[in-house]
């Protein structure tokens, strides 16, 4: 089973151009002190920055204390935002909006909106599978 699919014209649009998504840090960031003998539990691992006028968190000393963010961790220009299917996300809330969207139908997805009630979600999920 190598051979190569093809891709019929009913079939969902492809993204133009699907790029690898490259995340620098997956892991959550921390907060300072949240494990440890004292917090049991008090202290919630939510990342919170350090304020403390000594903290060598705060100073950034090395070695000592959990990674902070900083900008170097962002992510690149390009693939921000990008859905792992290649797409970019788009909430649409109504008919017009989706409509709007069949110019573009190679970069964004349709995303329904949370507060669209049912008889629209429904509505716009018939017009979106025609």
């Amino acid at each position: 089973s190598s051979r190569p699919v093809l891709r019929s014209p009913t079939m969902a649009p492809a993204p133009l151009n699907k790029r690898k998504i490259v995340k620098k840090r997956t892991k959550a960031f921390v907060r300072f002190q949240c494990h440890g003998p004292y917090s049991r539990g008090r202290v919630k691992e939510a990342w919170r920055k350090p304020r403390g006028i000594d903290s060598a968190v705060r100073r950034r000393f090395r070695n000592y204390g959990p990674i902070q963010p900083r900008i170097g961790f962002g992510s690149d220009k390009r693939t921000k935002y990008l859905l792992p299917n290649g797409f970019y996300p788009f909430v649409i809330h109504n008919v017009k909006e989706l409509d709007m969207l069949l110019m573009h139908n190679q970069v964004y997805a349709a995303i329904i909106g949370h507060a669209v009630g049912g008889k629209k979600r429904a509505i716009l999920r018939r017009l979106h599978l025609k």
